[in-house]
């Protein structure tokens, strides 16, 4: 019997969590995928991921989109013009929302999201120095299930990836990722691109024992927070 329940509660548990499951880009309203019931053939920007499951190390393959690797149309977004994802739950309140973006070198078919170029645009972390809080990013999205960020208005224009990501920390030194990635083509007069210093692989953008990944909230002493990878790049 207990075997029979533990099945009946385990998609329960795992569609608890969240993802990305539309964007607001340009006035305009692009559906995302609902994780359990992909639709097949949709005309979306987000690229297709398979579930709600946490990612739980930062060199997994699927850190780069989730197991997404296309999608089958772009949203047009003005350099300066703002991105916002929206989730239909989340229900973790500790650990960062990051957002990073990726230089396509050419067609969206030919974008893998690989290699060292990633680089953030926005991230929110820990508000204060109490860990064992609410103070955090993720606790926006538990609150308003949308995260607004502004493209840089200085960037090239291009085609490119915009990656959401939360990084759960609820569980002692037992982080969870959640992204998911979208397809955009940046328009404007920008000429800027980020320095190599604030470039990055995914996976990997850290080490797995980066104190903004290995945290402990409740014991481990901590009275600050700084959130994994480089530096946001604002243009």
């Amino acid at each position: 019997m207990l075997f029979s329940i533990s099945l009946f509660l385990a998609p329960a548990l795992v569609a608890a969590h969240g993802a990305v499951t539309s964007y607001e880009i340009g006035g305009k309203t692009y559906d995302g995928y609902q994780g359990f019931s992909p639709v097949a053939g949709a005309q979306i920007i987000q690229r297709q991921w398979p579930d709600y499951n946490p990612i739980m190390t930062v060199t997994d393959p699927k850190m780069t989109c989730n197991g997404g690797t296309s999608a089958p149309i772009a949203a047009e977004a003005a350099a300066g013009s703002t991105v916002t994802a929206n989730w239909k739950q989340w229900t973790h309140q500790q650990g960062p929302v990051m957002v990073w973006m990726y230089a396509c070198d050419g067609e969206f078919t030919a974008c893998d999201g690989k290699g060292k170029k990633w680089f953030k645009i926005d991230q929110k972390g820990l508000e204060g120095s109490v860990l064992n809080s609410n103070n955090w990013g993720t606790n926006d999205i538990y609150k308003n299930l949308k995260f607004t960020s502004t493209i840089p208005k200085s960037l090239k224009p291009g085609n490119y990836l915009i990656r959401h990501e939360l990084l759960a920390l609820h569980q002692a030194n037992t982080p969870q990722f959640y992204p998911e990635c979208a397809q955009i083509k940046v328009t404007g007069s920008g000429t800027a691109t980020p320095p190599a210093n604030l470039l990055t692989s995914i996976p990997a953008y850290a080490a797995q024992s980066d104190p903004g990944i290995m945290v402990d909230i409740y014991q481990g002493g901590a009275t600050s927070y700084k959130c994994p990878g480089p530096d946001v790049w604002t243009g």
